[in-house]
């Protein structure tokens, strides 16, 4: 018992010690071992994070059902494309799962039915790694500012759809910030169409029976053209109807924003473009872990 007393007064006085004098190479040695353990604690909280546990799980299903076909880099094979970039990296989360999960009709894309909802959330976790999921970047505007902006002044919800409202006739924007560095879209807003596509802008068909339809070109072949009028509507027209295509000389794509929008306002634009993808993208965390409830 005495020893043990001792032992405790003596442990009370090194600690003691250390605090008041914390230069020593005992100090020194605690310090880096209590750095060391710190260092150690977040990286067992960033491993174990909701997000990289996700993205774990899916690494494990992806080798397993996806491999086999688009490799496990996800660059694609001798069955299947690469799913690592190009299109499929334009697609939301959303629509990455409904593939997954349904397949693709005429395609060698199988449904996957068999794999839980949350099975296919982690799948799609994982494969934006193999992407080479962006991080987070700071907004550079104000995204309430420029949804007013969207809708209003600059007139972009009048071809443009993002979050399911807006136009049609141009491209849809929800995904656009995911795929797209803001450098990137604000050229894409103040230099739009260099190239001067001639389906970038609206053309007139007329048929041989005097019938005109105003819209995008959407598809054309040398037997026929598909066109989608500025209500919506596709029409499908045989060349040998068609009587003349004449396209407009302006490109649907305003190009006067840089001079119609200052620079505070262009950023407020891409801001709202890039919480809309951001939003998207969290949508399928949205999806139950279990599945979607049964009736009872």
């Amino acid at each position: 018992m005495l020893i043990s007393r001792s032992l405790q007064i003596a442990s009370r006085a090194l600690i003691v010690s250390v605090a008041i004098s914390p230069v020593g190479p005992f100090s020194r040695a605690l310090g880096f071992g209590a750095a060391m353990a710190a260092a150690q604690v977040a990286r067992h909280q960033n491993e174990s994070s909701p997000a990289n546990s996700l993205s774990r799980k899916g690494e494990k299903l992806f080798a397993a059902s996806c491999a086999g076909c688009h490799g496990l880099d996800g660059r694609g094979g001798d069955r299947a494309p690469g799913i690592a970039a190009g299109h499929v990296q334009r697609l939301s989360d959303v629509q990455i799962f409904g593939i997954i999960q349904h397949g693709i009709t005429g395609t060698g894309m199988p449904s996957f039915h068999s794999l839980a909802d949350a099975d296919i959330k982690a799948v799609v976790a994982h494969l934006r790694t193999l992407q080479g999921a962006k991080k987070a970047v700071p907004l550079p505007g104000d995204p309430k500012r420029g949804k007013a902006l969207f809708f209003g002044k600059a007139g972009c919800s009048g071809c443009h759809m993002a979050a399911g409202a807006g136009g049609f006739i141009a491209s849809d924007l929800t995904g656009y910030a995911r795929t797209h560095s803001v450098d990137e879209a604000r050229s894409a807003i103040t230099n739009p169409n260099p190239n001067g596509d001639k389906l970038a802008r609206t053309a007139t068909v007329t048929t041989d029976n005097g019938a005109k339809y105003v819209g995008r070109v959407r598809n054309e072949d040398n037997f026929s053209l598909q066109l989608q009028d500025l209500y919506g509507a596709f029409h499908f027209l045989a060349k040998s109807e068609v009587q003349g295509v004449e396209y407009s000389s302006q490109a649907l794509m305003p190009a006067n924003y840089g001079s119609t929008l200052v620079s505070g306002e262009l950023d407020d634009l891409i801001s709202y473009l890039m919480s809309v993808a951001n939003s998207r993208e969290s949508e399928i965390s949205k999806v139950p872990e279990d599945g979607p409830e049964e009736e009872q």
